[in-house]
């Protein structure tokens, strides 16, 4: 299974952030028998996103997604994906659920961003992130997979672990890559 890992955030490319969700997927697929085959960040920009999904979906099996599913404006990941899809939005009313009992569990209040957030690409299937209130969405364009989930470490880490990666070696068996390093003394690269 080749896998395409695909950053979205300005943070990451002004250096604010540093990227360690590829780090960590990279290791993670790989110990799965997936193989990366390029890695790539991009801005929070509609086009720059749309370019780069179809870039990777052509390189990959497997596209891998990363940030802008959240409630701010610059948050504009399932607008590309929907763009680039071609379909419209639906509202989830399950994801709307899980945001006002997370909000009314630590007695705040939510916002209109929030129920923003709930609208979804109409073609996406959603896998449920317990930990946080953006879900992680699952694509098939042909034989091929995008998915998209939340830039915070350690949604995407459950979200990899409890729903992306079963999935994907249900679609795509494969046994697990297995490197060794050795270790020499005296001689030069």
């Amino acid at each position: 299974m080749k896998i395409y890992l695909l950053t979205v955030g300005d943070e990451l490319l002004i250096g604010q952030v540093v990227d360690t969700n590829s780090a960590w997927i990279a290791r993670f697929v790989n110990d799965h028998g997936g193989q990366v085959v390029e890695k790539r960040s991009v801005p929070d920009e509609l086009d720059a996103m749309i370019s780069a999904i179809d870039e990777a979906l052509a390189k990959a099996d497997v596209v891998l997604m990363t940030g802008g599913l959240g409630p701010t404006k610059d948050d504009v990941t399932k607008k590309a994906i929907a763009k680039y899809f071609g379909v419209g939005f639906v509202f989830s009313d399950e994801t709307y659920d899980r945001i006002l009992k997370f909000f009314e569990k630590i007695g705040r209040p939510t916002t209109d961003a929030h129920r923003n957030q709930c609208f979804m690409p109409q073609n996406a299937e959603l896998m449920t992130n317990k930990m946080g209130t953006a879900p992680g969405m699952w694509f098939e364009a042909g034989e091929k997979v995008l998915v998209s989930m939340p830039g915070v470490p350690y949604e995407m880490k459950y979200l990899m672990e409890h729903e992306v990666m079963p999935r994907l070696q249900e679609q795509f068996p494969s046994d697990p890559i297995l490197h060794r390093t050795i270790l020499t003394v005296g001689e030069g690269e």
